[in-house]
């Protein structure tokens, strides 16, 4: 399970949710940049998720990461043989196509094929499947790629003093089922979508403020002292969209600590394991 199935499965922490954060009106107005060319949605979200990462390591040195990529600890769940074989080839290819970008700064072919090719193995973590799908791509999703990778605007992604990529929550996390974050831009929890339509839905709005959440109760990054998260934010990928929420706006801090309180109770019957995290 995850923050994402916690949320999904659970209309009474759905409409707690509701109850607790006050959902801003959103009027953005913005063209479609890059619209889909398949319906492989989740593979090229993920594959995207993966270059935009790489691009953040290149414009701000100091980023700090896991040290890992889901692909990896997907890989290594691998019992077969052949399928392990393949997938440590992917990675490796991948991490040496990402040194030479991040040494040069050129978005190369190869870098953007194997962000395609990560995608097609983080599934068996995820969600246990896919295994069959292991290194096969639609060269139109390659180009679609290209498309989403053209029209970001990096000045939207350096940090005035630091940035996380795919941070997870510490023990936070282990409430949920785990749960990991996709950028923090300095005081900016950050999460990816690819969607077509430009539209901030209850269910992406409170995976976002699940997200705030977790980091009220431990910390982004488990990183000491914790770091003062003032605004939340979507990536529109197609529309090349960074749409900004001030924490101030939405949550009433003289609710929110029994708000904050009823979560970790909530998660815990759901994950009674979680107990022994937060203690």
């Amino acid at each position: 399970m995850s923050l994402t199935s916690f949320l999904a499965q659970n209309a009474d922490v759905r409409e707690r949710f509701k109850l607790e954060f006050r959902k801003p009106a959103f009027t953005a107005i913005k063209p479609l940049l890059a619209p889909p060319l398949t319906t492989h949605y989740t593979t090229v979200g993920t594959a995207f998720d993966y270059l935009l990462r790489f691009v953040i390591q290149r414009l701000n040195p100091l980023t700090l990461d896991k040290g890992y990529w889901v692909a990896e600890v997907a890989a290594d769940a691998l019992i077969e043989a052949d399928l392990y074989i393949k997938a440590r080839k992917i990675i490796v290819a991948a991490k040496k196509h990402l040194h030479a970008y991040l040494q040069s700064g050129l978005l190369s072919e190869d870098l953007i094929r194997s962000a395609l090719l990560l995608a097609t193995i983080d599934p068996i973590y995820r969600a246990g499947v896919g295994h069959d799908n292991i290194g096969v791509i639609d060269e139109r999703d390659m180009e679609d790629l290209q498309h989403l990778m053209a029209i970001v605007d990096e000045n939207n992604f350096i940090a005035r003093q630091l940035a996380l990529i795919n941070p997870t929550f510490g023990k936070a996390s282990h409430l949920v089922g785990g749960a990991d974050a996709d950028l923090v831009i300095d005081d900016i929890i950050i999460d990816i979508k690819t969607v077509k339509k430009l539209t901030l839905d209850r269910k992406t709005y409170d995976q976002i403020m699940g997200y705030y959440t977790l980091h009220q109760i431990a910390s982004v990054g488990e990183l000491e002292p914790k770091l003062n998260i003032n605004k939340v934010g979507i990536y529109f990928a197609r529309h090349a969209y960074l749409h900004i929420m001030p924490i101030a706006d939405m949550v009433n801090m003289e609710t929110y600590l029994d708000f904050l309180e009823w979560f970790k109770q909530r998660a815990q019957q759901d994950f009674p394991a979680a107990r022994l995290a937060l203690n």
